[in-house]
């Protein structure tokens, strides 16, 4: 299962927080999307949910837009 969350506005710590809520519903192998629209939000999610053991790819997937896939390991 891919959850998707429309983060394209927002600052920090509000994607962290969306992304926390609905990762601590899924099971291993599931998956959040994140999409922000923000340099340092993109860092910052990549930063601290690393730091939770779970497998993350990055993509700028057009200039100035980030896709962060989250998946419970």
């Amino acid at each position: 299962m891919q959850i998707e969350i429309d983060c394209l506005g927002d600052m920090c710590p509000v994607p962290y927080l969306k992304a926390s809520k609905e990762l601590a519903k899924l099971e291993k192998g599931d998956s959040v999307l994140i999409i922000t629209d923000h340099s340092c939000v993109a860092r910052a999610l990549v930063e601290k949910l690393a730091k939770d053991s779970y497998l993350i790819e990055e993509d700028e997937v057009m200039n100035g837009v980030w896709e962060i896939t989250v998946t419970v390991d």
